[in-house]
């Protein structure tokens, strides 16, 4: 909000005593009296470095949920295959891959049959790409909204980033029929996998956050972001195993936290060494990146209706 607004019952009392006369004339001093003592109500903007107000998001819980169902309903709104377009991204993304990088280029995939080697990589890299590039656009897609009424505007972002896991639900249940017919044995790693889930949860969210401010303020962003995950994809062991690097400059790799995310969920799903060294920095990385981008979300979102 641009400034402060400030509800102040005080000045009207004498207005009101004036018209509140008791019966022989006198003015009832009781009434002007607990008029005068009610509190002042101000509507201010937060602090521009003001952590978040934790209370107030979880009293606003039940309009996120409302929110992440309105995009999943508007998402596949007047869609022939409806949710089928959650595994048809990830499927024939795989098959592509498959079929260029696995039979043709012969990338090594550490003994696993490639389609599933690629496919459990492309579960976490769809989702994590389409909740930035939705929650990025989020906050301009939704301005009406924000020019007319108040609410934690994190909550906009957020539910495009919840409404994602509907999708990372839906496809992963092709990977269990992959799972099937390949014959792959799970092994203790699997219990990674809901920790895995909640790193790049975050994750997503921290750089959404980002990017929706961004784009309030800078419209290139929108047009900007695409290009950056397609470049982003190519720096992230989704097609390729981070042990095709050579150990000396595997670190160069790993700086990038969707490695440590992605190596993490092959070990959980497909029983590979874990990499705990990349996975311990991914989950730092996930943490500085939330809560620098929640800062930089409340600083500038007390503009975001002026500049909308």
């Amino acid at each position: 909000m641009p400034g402060s607004r400030v509800l102040n019952p005080r000045p009207m009392v004498s207005e009101i005593a004036r018209g509140t006369e008791s019966i022989g004339g006198v003015t009832s001093s009781a009434a002007v009296e607990s008029l005068s003592a009610r509190p002042q109500v101000t509507i201010r903007a937060g602090g521009s470095w003001m952590p978040l107000d934790v209370r107030e998001l979880w009293a606003y819980r039940e309009l996120l949920y409302f929110l992440t169902w309105r995009d999943i309903k508007v998402r596949y709104k007047q869609a022939v295959l409806g949710v089928a377009w959650a595994v048809i991204q990830p499927l024939l993304t795989m098959v592509v891959f498959t079929l260029f990088f696995g039979k043709l280029a012969k990338i090594p995939s550490n003994g696993i049959p490639y389609p599933i080697f690629s496919y459990v990589a492309l579960m976490p890299w769809t989702f994590f790409a389409n909740a930035i590039t939705n929650s990025g656009n989020s906050l301009i897609g939704n301005a009406n909204l924000i020019t007319k009424v108040y609410f934690p505007r994190l909550l906009i972002p957020g539910s495009a980033v919840a409404a994602g896991l509907v999708d990372f639900a839906i496809a992963f249940v092709l990977f269990v029929g992959l799972f099937v017919y390949y014959g792959v044995g799970l092994t203790w790693n699997v219990i990674l996998l809901p920790a895995l889930v909640v790193l790049i949860t975050l994750l997503a969210l921290g750089v959404g956050l980002w990017m929706s401010a961004l784009n309030v303020r800078y419209r290139d962003v929108r047009y900007a972001m695409p290009f950056l995950i397609q470049l982003w994809m190519f720096g992230s062991p989704v097609i390729y195993s981070s042990m095709l690097m050579p150990a000396r400059w595997r670190w160069v790799l790993a700086i990038n936290p969707m490695t440590g995310i992605i190596e993490g969920f092959r070990s959980a799903l497909l029983g590979q060494p874990v990499m705990s060294g990349a996975l311990t920095y991914s989950v730092v990385v996930t943490f500085v990146v939330l809560v620098c981008a929640a800062f930089t979300f409340r600083r500038m979102e007390r503009r975001f209706a002026d500049v909308i």
